[in-house]
């Protein structure tokens, strides 16, 4: 039997080799799907940021100047080249590796926090949305956008045949809803946008404030 360590691994591995072709792969979607998802998603964060699965960084042009910005990914290999990426931007930014389902930061820690495109690719995306949840501060906003099951029967069937390869190769799901987590928490959804046959959905919810 394949252990947690083992497979975590294996992950760790496939995004490390995943890291040449990344940049290329994903702004074909961003070019055909996401659109301006980037822009819309990091252009609200504000204060003391964290990005989830950051990836190779690019998301880094997309941030106001004015935040503190720091990222984490499993992936060394996407760090070295976001860290490359940042200091070609002059932007300032703390990038780290940590794993998302264990984020090593106190409670409370954040005023935004960030993931784009990450939840579906990340073995147990509800635990990572508690952990988001866990350290943004009372009031603070958490903004999200992934493709998730879509609304049509016939994409969610294609959808379906593509995780029975996918999810063994690399993880990547397609059917998840980070929404119905985040609703299930008792955050106040401030903005839910869905588009390309509900493929795409991007939020932004505020952590409700202590009393």
């Amino acid at each position: 039997m394949t252990s947690t360590k083992d497979r975590t691994a294996r992950w760790h591995r496939y995004w490390d080799k995943k890291s040449r072709n990344y940049d290329k792969e994903m702004k074909f979607f961003d070019r055909h799907l996401f659109g301006d998802s980037r822009a819309w998603a990091c252009g609200q964060a504000t204060g003391k940021v964290l990005e989830v699965a950051v990836g190779t960084g690019l998301n880094l042009e997309a941030y106001p100047h004015d935040i503190t910005l720091t990222g984490i990914d499993l992936s060394d290999a996407m760090l070295d080249i976001a860290r490359r990426r940042a200091t070609d931007l002059g932007r300032t930014a703390t990038l780290q590796q940590a794993d998302a389902h264990r984020l090593p930061f106190d409670d409370a820690s954040f005023d935004t926090v960030v993931c784009t495109f990450g939840l579906c690719a990340i073995p147990d995306h509800t635990r990572a949305i508690a952990e988001m949840i866990r350290v943004l501060r009372p009031g603070g906003r958490l903004i999200l956008v992934d493709h998730i099951a879509s609304t049509s029967r016939v994409a969610r069937a294609a959808q379906r045949g593509l995780e029975i390869v996918t999810v063994p190769l690399g993880g990547e799901h397609f059917l998840r809803r980070p929404l119905n987590h985040v609703r299930a928490a008792g955050f106040d959804i401030e903005q839910s946008q869905r588009f390309k046959l509900g493929l795409v959905e991007r939020l932004i919810a505020r952590k409700p404030s202590t009393t």
